[in-house]
């Protein structure tokens, strides 16, 4: 967290000027957590991710030290003396998805291949996004049995994999090369938008194969 003075919360002055009473900040993502300087950072979402830094009361000190980066919050914020105080935090728990993805995300690391199999699948399964880049990493794991299921894995996230996949189209690598075309072929439409973005900014090599793998999925760019 940076030791600038905090930013003007402008952006979710409450409608009609500020309020006595305070109002609650709903943030699904708690950035960062500064007991020492009794602040936080949250994550704005309906405002383009844009982050902003509370001060925090010190009766709410207490939930300060409860509150973690990742967490999901609503903080009561009153105004005192021109500046924004969080005065209160309720913390929502993390879905119980988004908690096994993060877990299994940390295993895709794990020295024992069966430990990396489970994880594979199991982000398969949650189709979690954040899951692509581990998942594309795996495509290269030392184990034939978890390269298959990350393969799997991609197939299932579908549409979110491919962005990712693309620049494998031109790797030097056969297998990779060719896992990345046959998990877009099988991810199907899906895959054809981001294909058709990627076409337009590739160079001639990749346009190339884009533009095999189009024709092979039975779609044609139109002139």
């Amino acid at each position: 967290m940076s030791d600038e003075a905090p930013m003007k919360l402008v952006q979710i002055s409450p409608k009609g000027g500020a309020k006595k009473d305070g109002f609650n900040l709903v943030t699904e993502k708690v950035v960062s957590v500064n007991p020492a300087a009794k602040q936080l950072e949250v994550e704005l979402l309906a405002y383009d991710g844009k982050t902003v830094v509370l001060d925090v009361a010190d009766e709410a000190l207490e939930g300060l030290q409860k509150i973690k980066p990742g967490d999901g919050a609503t903080i009561r914020v009153v105004e005192e003396g021109g500046k924004r105080i969080a005065k209160s935090f309720r913390i929502r728990p993390k879905d119980p998805n988004t908690a096994k993805a993060d877990a299994m995300l940390l295993d895709l690391k794990d020295t024992h291949w069966l430990n990396r199999k489970y994880a594979v699948e199991s982000l398969g399964d949650l189709k979690d996004p954040r899951a692509v880049g581990p998942l594309v990493e795996a495509l290269l794991d030392e184990v034939g049995d978890v390269r298959q299921r990350a393969y799997d894995s991609l197939i299932k996230i579908g549409g979110p994999s491919v962005p990712a996949l693309i620049p494998l189209l031109v790797s030097e690598e056969d297998e990779l090369r060719q896992s990345a075309t046959e998990i877009i072929r099988k991810i199907g439409k899906p895959a054809v938008e981001p294909l058709a973005v990627a076409l337009g900014e590739a160079d001639d090599r990749l346009k190339s194969r884009i533009m095999k793998v189009l024709d092979r999925m039975g779609y044609k760019p139109k002139a």
